[in-house]
């Protein structure tokens, strides 16, 4: 269950390819195995976008100034090596990502993670199933 959440600034919109980088971070973390198993069950991975219209970078004096903050959440069980690597892959890909604004004008990139705690998420998705009886049609009948 990665949760990702993608804040950045509005004076990004047109030339970040938010949509885009979303698929790219589902489609990492999709990629991501524990030996020959997924990292992540697929219906459970979120990623989504908030453009933040009100913002101030550092003295506020530079209007282009940019920023784009990442944070992904992960549910408890994965042991501290696959976080990391799972983690600093992601963090790469973000980096590729924005190169190319990072090159050309004033921008921060930051990125945090976090693990979900058992006793403080509440769940309730059909997502696993649909997906499930998607690669192994004798599993809608199961």
């Amino acid at each position: 269950m990665p949760h990702v959440v993608v804040e950045y600034t509005a004076n990004l919109r047109a030339e970040a390819g938010i949509a885009s980088l979303l698929r790219e971070i589902n489609g990492y973390l999709i990629e991501q195995r524990v030996g020959d198993a997924p990292a992540f069950p697929i219906g459970g991975i979120r990623s989504r976008a908030i453009a933040l219209e009100d913002w101030c970078i550092a003295d506020g004096d530079d209007a282009d100034d940019a920023f784009v903050h990442v944070r992904i959440t992960v549910g408890a069980g994965r042991d501290d090596a696959t976080r990391k690597r799972v983690f600093d892959g992601l963090f790469e890909l973000l980096k590729a990502h924005f190169a190319a604004i990072h090159a050309r004008r004033g921008f921060a990139l930051s990125m945090e993670a976090g693990t979900f705690g058992g006793s403080g998420t509440w769940k309730h998705n059909n997502l696993h199933a649909r997906l499930a009886a998607r690669t192994t049609p004798d599993a809608a009948t199961t």
